[in-house]
Protein backbone atom coordinates (compact mmCIF):
# COMPACT_ATOMS: atom_id res chain seq x y z
CA UNK A 1 0.00 0.00 0.00
CA UNK A 2 1.46 3.14 -0.98
CA UNK A 3 1.99 5.73 2.39
CA UNK A 4 1.78 9.43 1.89
CA UNK A 5 3.84 11.67 3.85
CA UNK A 6 4.74 15.10 3.32
CA UNK A 7 7.54 16.55 5.11
CA UNK A 8 8.06 20.48 5.46
CA UNK A 9 10.58 22.19 3.63
CA UNK A 10 14.02 23.35 5.11
CA UNK A 11 16.67 24.89 4.20
CA UNK A 12 20.49 24.87 5.29
CA UNK A 13 23.47 27.26 4.58
CA UNK A 14 25.94 25.03 3.42
CA UNK A 15 26.01 21.27 1.72
CA UNK A 16 28.16 18.10 1.29
CA UNK A 17 29.42 16.71 -1.76
CA UNK A 18 30.79 13.35 -2.27
CA UNK A 19 32.19 14.00 -5.15
CA UNK A 20 35.82 15.08 -6.25
CA UNK A 21 36.35 18.17 -8.71
CA UNK A 22 39.69 20.22 -9.23
CA UNK A 23 39.46 22.10 -5.81
CA UNK A 24 39.93 19.40 -3.93
CA UNK A 25 43.45 18.84 -2.23
CA UNK A 26 42.38 15.52 -0.09
CA UNK A 27 40.84 12.24 -0.62
CA UNK A 28 38.49 13.75 1.87
CA UNK A 29 34.96 12.91 1.01
CA UNK A 30 32.65 15.44 1.68
CA UNK A 31 33.06 19.68 0.51
CA UNK A 32 31.20 22.35 1.67
CA UNK A 33 29.47 24.72 -0.92
CA UNK A 34 27.01 27.43 -0.88
CA UNK A 35 23.65 27.23 -1.71
CA UNK A 36 22.29 29.76 -4.61
CA UNK A 37 18.66 30.74 -5.33
CA UNK A 38 17.66 29.23 -8.59
CA UNK A 39 15.03 29.99 -11.33
CA UNK A 40 11.47 27.95 -12.33
CA UNK A 41 12.98 29.05 -15.97
CA UNK A 42 14.84 26.73 -17.48
CA UNK A 43 16.77 26.77 -20.94
CA UNK A 44 17.88 24.74 -23.99
CA UNK A 45 20.53 25.51 -25.71
CA UNK A 46 21.54 24.30 -28.97
CA UNK A 47 24.91 23.89 -29.92
CA UNK A 48 27.45 22.82 -32.33
CA UNK A 49 31.12 22.53 -31.08
CA UNK A 50 34.36 20.34 -31.41
CA UNK A 51 35.18 17.48 -29.33
CA UNK A 52 37.72 19.27 -27.92
CA UNK A 53 37.99 22.64 -25.89
CA UNK A 54 35.47 23.84 -23.69
CA UNK A 55 32.97 26.24 -23.97
CA UNK A 56 30.42 28.52 -21.66
CA UNK A 57 27.47 27.38 -23.94
CA UNK A 58 26.90 30.59 -24.66
CA UNK A 59 26.68 30.80 -28.22
CA UNK A 60 23.29 28.85 -28.85
CA UNK A 61 19.74 28.85 -30.08
CA UNK A 62 17.49 29.27 -27.38
CA UNK A 63 14.28 28.09 -26.69
CA UNK A 64 11.83 28.55 -24.04
CA UNK A 65 10.66 26.14 -21.80
CA UNK A 66 7.90 25.94 -19.35
CA UNK A 67 8.00 23.71 -16.61
CA UNK A 68 5.67 21.57 -14.81
CA UNK A 69 3.30 21.28 -18.03
CA UNK A 70 0.14 20.05 -17.65
CA UNK A 71 1.05 17.00 -19.54
CA UNK A 72 2.91 15.68 -16.04
CA UNK A 73 1.96 15.47 -12.57
CA UNK A 74 4.24 13.72 -9.43
CA UNK A 75 3.32 13.30 -6.10
CA UNK A 76 6.05 11.53 -2.84
CA UNK A 77 4.54 8.42 -1.73
CA UNK A 78 6.68 7.70 0.74
CA UNK A 79 9.09 9.03 2.76
CA UNK A 80 12.04 6.97 4.50
CA UNK A 81 14.56 6.92 6.82
CA UNK A 82 17.76 5.06 7.27
CA UNK A 83 19.64 4.02 10.50
CA UNK A 84 22.47 6.79 10.66
CA UNK A 85 22.46 9.70 7.93
CA UNK A 86 23.50 10.72 4.87
CA UNK A 87 22.38 8.83 1.89
CA UNK A 88 25.58 8.19 -0.51
CA UNK A 89 24.14 5.63 -2.92
CA UNK A 90 20.79 3.88 -3.61
CA UNK A 91 20.61 0.86 -6.29
CA UNK A 92 17.38 -1.40 -7.43
CA UNK A 93 17.24 -4.74 -7.96
CA UNK A 94 13.72 -6.64 -8.54
CA UNK A 95 11.19 -5.48 -5.51
CA UNK A 96 14.21 -4.80 -3.33
CA UNK A 97 16.04 -0.93 -2.74
CA UNK A 98 19.57 -0.82 -1.84
CA UNK A 99 20.56 2.37 0.01
CA UNK A 100 23.84 3.51 1.30
CA UNK A 101 24.35 5.48 4.19
CA UNK A 102 27.56 6.92 6.19
CA UNK A 103 27.97 3.91 7.93
CA UNK A 104 26.15 0.43 6.68
CA UNK A 105 23.70 -0.46 3.68
CA UNK A 106 19.97 -0.63 4.06
CA UNK A 107 17.41 -2.86 2.35
CA UNK A 108 13.83 -1.82 1.68
CA UNK A 109 11.32 -3.99 0.15
CA UNK A 110 9.79 -1.82 -2.22
CA UNK A 111 6.02 -3.13 -1.76
CA UNK A 112 5.88 -2.01 2.01
CA UNK A 113 8.55 0.08 2.15
CA UNK A 114 9.98 -1.64 5.29
CA UNK A 115 13.41 -1.58 6.16
CA UNK A 116 14.70 -5.85 5.90
CA UNK A 117 17.77 -5.84 6.62
CA UNK A 118 21.01 -3.59 7.31
CA UNK A 119 24.66 -4.75 6.70
CA UNK A 120 27.84 -4.09 6.13
CA UNK A 121 28.85 -1.52 9.41
CA UNK A 122 32.03 -0.23 9.83
CA UNK A 123 32.94 -1.21 5.86
CA UNK A 124 33.40 2.49 4.55
CA UNK A 125 31.79 4.80 2.84
CA UNK A 126 29.90 3.11 0.04
CA UNK A 127 29.83 4.92 -2.98
CA UNK A 128 28.36 3.00 -5.50
CA UNK A 129 26.43 -0.60 -5.94
CA UNK A 130 25.86 -2.86 -8.80
CA UNK A 131 24.27 -6.38 -9.40
CA UNK A 132 25.09 -9.23 -11.26
CA UNK A 133 24.16 -12.83 -11.08
CA UNK A 134 23.09 -13.32 -7.88
CA UNK A 135 25.82 -11.05 -6.36
CA UNK A 136 26.08 -7.72 -4.56
CA UNK A 137 28.89 -5.54 -5.53
CA UNK A 138 29.85 -2.33 -3.12
CA UNK A 139 32.34 0.31 -3.63
CA UNK A 140 33.62 1.68 -0.62
CA UNK A 141 36.30 4.86 0.53
CA UNK A 142 38.72 2.39 2.03
CA UNK A 143 39.70 1.65 -1.78
CA UNK A 144 37.94 -1.63 -1.90
CA UNK A 145 34.92 -4.01 -3.54
CA UNK A 146 33.37 -6.02 -1.28
CA UNK A 147 31.24 -8.68 -3.14
CA UNK A 148 28.22 -10.32 -1.11
CA UNK A 149 25.01 -12.67 -1.60
CA UNK A 150 21.62 -12.74 -0.39
CA UNK A 151 21.13 -15.99 2.43
CA UNK A 152 17.75 -16.15 3.75
CA UNK A 153 17.81 -17.32 7.41
CA UNK A 154 16.06 -19.87 9.48
CA UNK A 155 13.24 -17.79 10.14
CA UNK A 156 12.39 -16.29 6.85
CA UNK A 157 14.38 -13.25 7.22
CA UNK A 158 16.66 -11.62 4.15
CA UNK A 159 20.48 -11.24 5.20
CA UNK A 160 23.24 -10.54 2.98
CA UNK A 161 26.42 -12.70 3.94
CA UNK A 162 30.00 -11.26 2.71
CA UNK A 163 31.87 -14.01 0.12
CA UNK A 164 34.73 -12.00 -1.24
CA UNK A 165 36.32 -8.63 -1.07
CA UNK A 166 38.38 -7.28 -4.41
CA UNK A 167 41.08 -8.25 -5.20
CA UNK A 168 40.82 -11.21 -3.97
CA UNK A 169 43.19 -13.10 -2.04
CA UNK A 170 43.96 -15.61 -4.54
CA UNK A 171 44.56 -13.08 -6.86
CA UNK A 172 46.77 -10.49 -4.53
CA UNK A 173 49.18 -13.55 -4.03
CA UNK A 174 49.58 -14.30 -7.79
CA UNK A 175 50.60 -11.25 -8.45
CA UNK A 176 52.63 -10.65 -5.78
CA UNK A 177 55.00 -12.77 -6.68
CA UNK A 178 56.39 -10.88 -9.72
CA UNK A 179 58.17 -7.30 -9.54
CA UNK A 180 56.26 -5.58 -12.35
CA UNK A 181 53.22 -6.21 -10.91
CA UNK A 182 53.93 -2.89 -8.70
CA UNK A 183 53.01 0.15 -9.63
CA UNK A 184 54.03 3.18 -8.27
CA UNK A 185 50.92 5.04 -6.42
CA UNK A 186 52.78 7.94 -4.27
CA UNK A 187 56.06 9.03 -3.50
CA UNK A 188 56.94 6.53 -1.42
CA UNK A 189 54.56 3.64 -1.86
CA UNK A 190 54.15 1.14 -4.44
CA UNK A 191 51.42 -1.51 -4.89
CA UNK A 192 50.02 -4.00 -6.80
CA UNK A 193 48.24 -2.82 -10.39
CA UNK A 194 45.01 -4.39 -9.14
CA UNK A 195 44.38 -2.56 -6.42
CA UNK A 196 42.65 1.00 -6.30
CA UNK A 197 44.85 3.46 -4.07
CA UNK A 198 41.86 5.92 -3.32
CA UNK A 199 38.06 5.71 -3.31
CA UNK A 200 36.38 3.21 -5.31
CA UNK A 201 34.17 6.49 -6.63
CA UNK A 202 32.05 3.92 -9.42
CA UNK A 203 30.94 0.32 -10.85
CA UNK A 204 29.51 -0.32 -14.15
CA UNK A 205 28.59 -4.35 -15.19
CA UNK A 206 28.51 -5.53 -18.31
CA UNK A 207 26.29 -8.65 -17.94
CA UNK A 208 26.20 -10.54 -21.39
CA UNK A 209 30.27 -10.11 -21.37
CA UNK A 210 30.63 -11.34 -17.30
CA UNK A 211 32.40 -8.37 -16.45
CA UNK A 212 32.44 -5.11 -14.44
CA UNK A 213 34.35 -2.09 -14.22
CA UNK A 214 35.42 0.21 -11.59
CA UNK A 215 36.67 3.68 -11.04
CA UNK A 216 38.63 5.47 -8.62
CA UNK A 217 39.62 8.86 -7.61
CA UNK A 218 43.46 7.07 -8.02
CA UNK A 219 42.75 8.42 -11.67
CA UNK A 220 42.62 4.99 -13.25
CA UNK A 221 39.56 2.12 -14.19
CA UNK A 222 39.83 -1.37 -14.11
CA UNK A 223 37.90 -4.29 -15.31
CA UNK A 224 37.04 -7.17 -13.63
CA UNK A 225 36.60 -10.72 -14.58
CA UNK A 226 32.93 -11.77 -12.31
CA UNK A 227 31.42 -14.62 -14.25
CA UNK A 228 33.19 -17.23 -12.64
CA UNK A 229 36.73 -16.87 -11.17
CA UNK A 230 36.63 -13.23 -10.04
CA UNK A 231 40.18 -11.41 -11.04
CA UNK A 232 41.24 -7.95 -12.28
CA UNK A 233 41.44 -8.14 -15.83
CA UNK A 234 43.73 -4.61 -16.64
CA UNK A 235 43.76 -1.59 -15.28
CA UNK A 236 44.10 2.02 -17.35
CA UNK A 237 45.57 5.48 -16.40
CA UNK A 238 42.35 7.24 -17.18
CA UNK A 239 42.25 10.71 -16.31
CA UNK A 240 44.96 13.50 -14.68
CA UNK A 241 42.14 13.93 -11.87
CA UNK A 242 40.06 11.78 -9.30
CA UNK A 243 37.50 9.91 -11.42
CA UNK A 244 33.82 10.72 -10.61
CA UNK A 245 31.94 8.33 -12.86
CA UNK A 246 31.70 5.46 -15.49
CA UNK A 247 28.90 4.00 -17.72
CA UNK A 248 29.02 1.33 -20.25
CA UNK A 249 27.31 0.78 -23.06
CA UNK A 250 26.64 -3.09 -23.35
CA UNK A 251 25.78 -2.79 -27.33
CA UNK A 252 28.95 -2.22 -28.50
CA UNK A 253 31.26 -2.45 -25.16
CA UNK A 254 31.67 1.11 -24.95
CA UNK A 255 33.08 2.74 -21.99
CA UNK A 256 32.63 6.36 -20.47
CA UNK A 257 34.56 8.01 -17.78
CA UNK A 258 34.09 10.86 -16.02
CA UNK A 259 36.64 12.84 -13.86
CA UNK A 260 37.41 16.48 -11.45
CA UNK A 261 39.72 17.26 -14.75
CA UNK A 262 36.56 18.20 -16.65
CA UNK A 263 36.89 15.61 -19.46
CA UNK A 264 34.72 12.97 -20.43
CA UNK A 265 36.78 9.80 -22.44
CA UNK A 266 35.85 7.04 -24.38
CA UNK A 267 37.14 3.69 -24.32
CA UNK A 268 36.54 0.44 -26.24
CA UNK A 269 39.03 -2.68 -26.66
CA UNK A 270 39.47 -3.35 -30.34
CA UNK A 271 38.93 -6.69 -31.56
CA UNK A 272 41.96 -8.85 -31.43
CA UNK A 273 43.50 -6.83 -28.73
CA UNK A 274 44.01 -7.05 -25.14
CA UNK A 275 43.85 -3.53 -23.86
CA UNK A 276 41.47 -0.90 -24.07
CA UNK A 277 42.12 1.96 -26.16
CA UNK A 278 41.14 5.67 -25.53
CA UNK A 279 38.49 6.31 -28.50
CA UNK A 280 38.00 10.43 -27.93
CA UNK A 281 38.21 13.05 -25.21
CA UNK A 282 35.47 15.28 -24.72
CA UNK A 283 35.52 18.74 -22.55
CA UNK A 284 32.73 21.25 -22.71
CA UNK A 285 32.28 21.34 -18.55
CA UNK A 286 33.81 24.14 -17.02
CA UNK A 287 33.70 22.01 -13.73
CA UNK A 288 34.46 18.40 -12.52
CA UNK A 289 32.33 15.72 -14.31
CA UNK A 290 30.24 14.25 -11.38
CA UNK A 291 27.91 12.10 -12.97
CA UNK A 292 27.03 10.31 -16.99
CA UNK A 293 24.10 8.85 -17.86
CA UNK A 294 23.07 6.85 -21.31
CA UNK A 295 19.59 6.08 -23.52
CA UNK A 296 18.50 2.60 -23.63
CA UNK A 297 19.96 1.97 -26.84
CA UNK A 298 23.09 4.16 -26.29
CA UNK A 299 22.87 6.81 -28.57
CA UNK A 300 22.57 9.38 -26.59
CA UNK A 301 24.90 10.24 -23.46
CA UNK A 302 24.08 12.64 -20.48
CA UNK A 303 26.73 14.59 -18.29
CA UNK A 304 26.23 16.30 -15.31
CA UNK A 305 28.85 18.93 -13.55
CA UNK A 306 29.90 21.10 -11.04
CA UNK A 307 29.27 23.77 -13.42
CA UNK A 308 25.45 23.12 -12.82
CA UNK A 309 24.97 22.03 -16.88
CA UNK A 310 23.77 19.21 -18.05
CA UNK A 311 25.26 18.67 -21.36
CA UNK A 312 23.37 16.11 -23.95
CA UNK A 313 25.74 14.31 -26.32
CA UNK A 314 25.28 12.83 -29.73
CA UNK A 315 27.30 10.33 -31.82
CA UNK A 316 28.46 11.56 -35.36
CA UNK A 317 26.74 9.77 -38.34
CA UNK A 318 27.06 6.06 -38.77
CA UNK A 319 28.75 6.62 -41.95
CA UNK A 320 31.07 8.71 -41.29
CA UNK A 321 34.52 7.97 -41.11
CA UNK A 322 34.86 9.48 -37.15
CA UNK A 323 31.55 7.68 -35.99
CA UNK A 324 33.24 7.97 -32.69
CA UNK A 325 33.15 12.13 -32.88
CA UNK A 326 30.90 13.22 -29.89
CA UNK A 327 29.37 16.70 -30.17
CA UNK A 328 27.36 18.84 -27.94
CA UNK A 329 23.71 18.86 -29.14
CA UNK A 330 21.58 20.52 -25.92
CA UNK A 331 22.83 21.68 -23.18
CA UNK A 332 20.05 21.69 -20.08
CA UNK A 333 19.75 24.38 -17.44
CA UNK A 334 18.16 25.37 -14.41
CA UNK A 335 19.13 23.59 -11.41
CA UNK A 336 20.86 25.98 -9.12
CA UNK A 337 24.24 24.08 -7.76
CA UNK A 338 26.31 21.21 -9.01
CA UNK A 339 24.92 18.05 -10.79
CA UNK A 340 25.49 15.59 -8.31
CA UNK A 341 23.67 12.54 -10.19
CA UNK A 342 21.95 11.56 -13.40
CA UNK A 343 19.79 8.54 -14.28
CA UNK A 344 18.17 7.93 -18.17
CA UNK A 345 14.54 5.59 -17.61
CA UNK A 346 11.60 5.40 -20.04
CA UNK A 347 12.97 7.88 -22.25
CA UNK A 348 13.31 10.82 -19.34
CA UNK A 349 16.24 12.21 -17.92
CA UNK A 350 16.23 12.49 -14.00
CA UNK A 351 18.71 14.91 -12.24
CA UNK A 352 19.47 15.37 -8.58
CA UNK A 353 21.78 18.57 -7.25
CA UNK A 354 23.33 20.10 -4.44
CA UNK A 355 19.88 22.66 -4.33
CA UNK A 356 18.15 20.14 -3.01
CA UNK A 357 15.80 19.33 -6.13
CA UNK A 358 15.24 16.55 -8.84
CA UNK A 359 14.64 17.89 -12.21
CA UNK A 360 12.76 15.44 -14.74
CA UNK A 361 13.76 15.76 -18.27
CA UNK A 362 12.69 15.22 -21.55
CA UNK A 363 14.87 15.02 -24.49
CA UNK A 364 15.10 14.17 -28.45
CA UNK A 365 16.34 14.40 -31.23
CA UNK A 366 16.26 17.08 -33.55
CA UNK A 367 13.92 19.36 -30.96
CA UNK A 368 16.02 19.56 -28.03
CA UNK A 369 14.98 19.48 -24.26
CA UNK A 370 12.79 20.93 -21.72
CA UNK A 371 12.18 20.44 -18.00
CA UNK A 372 8.86 18.66 -17.30
CA UNK A 373 9.23 18.96 -13.18
CA UNK A 374 10.82 19.74 -10.31
CA UNK A 375 10.62 17.65 -7.31
CA UNK A 376 11.00 19.41 -4.09
CA UNK A 377 11.48 18.76 -0.29
CA UNK A 378 14.83 17.41 0.29
CA UNK A 379 16.64 19.65 3.20
CA UNK A 380 20.29 18.45 1.88
CA UNK A 381 21.76 17.66 -1.90
CA UNK A 382 20.33 15.01 -4.00
CA UNK A 383 23.26 12.44 -3.63
CA UNK A 384 21.53 9.64 -5.83
CA UNK A 385 18.48 8.67 -8.09
CA UNK A 386 16.90 5.37 -9.57
CA UNK A 387 14.09 4.87 -11.67
CA UNK A 388 11.91 2.34 -12.02
CA UNK A 389 9.12 1.86 -15.27
CA UNK A 390 5.46 1.84 -14.08
CA UNK A 391 4.75 -0.63 -16.40
CA UNK A 392 3.17 -1.51 -19.67
CA UNK A 393 0.03 -0.33 -18.59
CA UNK A 394 0.72 3.58 -18.24
CA UNK A 395 3.38 5.80 -18.27
CA UNK A 396 4.27 6.43 -14.81
CA UNK A 397 7.74 6.35 -13.55
CA UNK A 398 9.01 6.18 -9.24
CA UNK A 399 11.63 7.72 -8.42
CA UNK A 400 13.43 7.13 -5.07
CA UNK A 401 16.35 10.22 -4.36
CA UNK A 402 18.57 9.68 -1.79
CA UNK A 403 19.59 13.03 0.15
CA UNK A 404 22.66 14.42 2.40
CA UNK A 405 19.98 14.50 4.85
CA UNK A 406 19.32 10.82 5.39
CA UNK A 407 15.99 11.18 3.47
CA UNK A 408 14.82 8.13 1.09
CA UNK A 409 11.85 10.21 -0.83
CA UNK A 410 9.86 7.87 -3.59
CA UNK A 411 7.84 9.79 -6.18
CA UNK A 412 5.48 8.64 -8.51
CA UNK A 413 5.48 11.01 -11.70
CA UNK A 414 2.49 10.64 -14.10
CA UNK A 415 3.08 11.13 -17.76
CA UNK A 416 0.42 11.51 -20.23
CA UNK A 417 0.12 10.55 -24.04
CA UNK A 418 -0.24 14.29 -25.07
CA UNK A 419 3.42 15.00 -24.17
CA UNK A 420 5.04 12.88 -26.31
Amino acid sequence: MEIQKWLANGYVNNTEILSKSPSDLSSSATTSTSQETHSARTLCEDTSFNSLGSSSCNNYTSCRIQTNPSSISHFCIASLRTLTPQISCLAVQNTTLYAASIKEINVFDLTSFELVDAFGPGLGLVKSIAFSDGKIFTAHQDCKIRVWKQVITSSSKQKHQLISTLPTFKDRLFNCMFAKNYVQVRRHKRQLWIQHADAVSGLAVNNDAGLMYSVSWDKSFKIWQISSDMHCLESVRAHSDAVNAIIVNAFDKTIYTGSADGYIKVWRKPDGRKKHQLLTAIAKHESSVNALALTRDGSVLCSGGGDKKILVWERGNENDQNHDHMFVSCCLKGHGGPILCLVHVNGVLISGSSDRTVRIWKYGKGFGGSCWAVLEGHRKPVKSLVGIPGGDLDDSLRVFSGSLDGEIRAWKVMISDESD
